[in-house]
């Protein structure tokens, strides 16, 4: 059983089918690797102005510091690394440089919202984790507008061996609270964690380089800067790898570095 963590899933919203990409869960029952599935084309192109803005900030601001827990997915790591600590993380922010062979990627990663996933992020980091690891898959329909990285393999399927809790926005609704299902609109620059279903946060993020319309279930921990949003740009110019809205992207995007700035 191989699980991804992304794929085409479809919700209905005023009454029309929207295509949403949605990192989840797949089982393979023949052991291969889980494939993405597309969902039925809308009957009508939905509206951005239909749905709400994501939230700019938590309802009651954290202490300075939180408490994280980091179990074993029960996984095989798709490269070595160790958990970060868990007690005293500071919920402050910091400054990151992304380096690609695309162009850098300067992102602010934003601990007073999800300190939990900024500390794995930064730990990954300085384990050099993310070095010489491929982006490996971009979306570019007017509705969805991300490219997904922090997969080793390049596959959708590998992380680091452990995983974690959502964050914010999941963690402002109250457990079973279906308006956590709702679509909002997560905005151009925004940085956010893929995952297979609640408490399955690794290592893979995708950057929302276009508004993008997604339930209030990937952790926002963080944003992108003016240069990062024009490399991101150049990548999509350059479209999907044999066309399509949906896959790798064609400018082969390498992630060499990740640092501190």
């Amino acid at each position: 059983m191989t699980r991804t963590r992304s794929v085409v899933a479809r919700t209905a919203v005023a009454g029309v089918g929207v295509a949403l990409l949605l990192a989840g869960c797949s089982d393979d029952p023949d052991g291969g690797s889980a494939t993405a599935t597309s969902a039925a084309a809308p009957t009508s192109a939905p509206s951005l102005s239909d749905f709400p803005a994501l939230p700019v900030q938590r309802a009651e601001p954290l202490p300075e510091t939180v408490s994280c827990a980091y179990p074993s997915d029960g996984r095989t790591a798709a490269k070595p690394a160790q958990p970060p600590r868990a007690e005293n993380v500071p919920t402050t922010d910091t400054g990151v440089t992304v380096t690609t062979t695309q162009g850098d990627i300067g992102l602010t990663l934003r601990g007073e919202l999800s300190p939990c996933t900024v500390n794995s992020f930064l730990s990954l980091a300085s384990q050099g984790y993310f070095d010489d690891t491929d982006c490996h898959r971009l979306t570019t329909d007017p509705t969805l507008s991300v490219l997904q990285c922090g997969d080793p393999t390049a596959t959708g399927t590998g992380g680091p061996g452990y995983e974690f809790a959502n964050e914010f926005p999941t963690d402002q609704y109250a457990p079973g609270d279906p308006q956590a299902q709702n679509p909002m609109v997560y905005p151009r620059g925004t940085l956010a964690m893929a995952n297979a279903g609640p408490g399955t946060n690794g290592s893979q993020f995708f950057l929302v380089y276009g508004d993008s319309i997604l339930p209030p279930q990937y952790t926002v921990f963080g944003t992108i800067d003016e240069t990062g949003l024009a490399t991101l740009d150049e990548i999509a110019a350059a479209g999907v790898d044999g066309g399509g809205p949906d896959g790798p992207p064609a400018a082969t995007t390498t992630l060499t570095a990740v640092r501190t700035a």
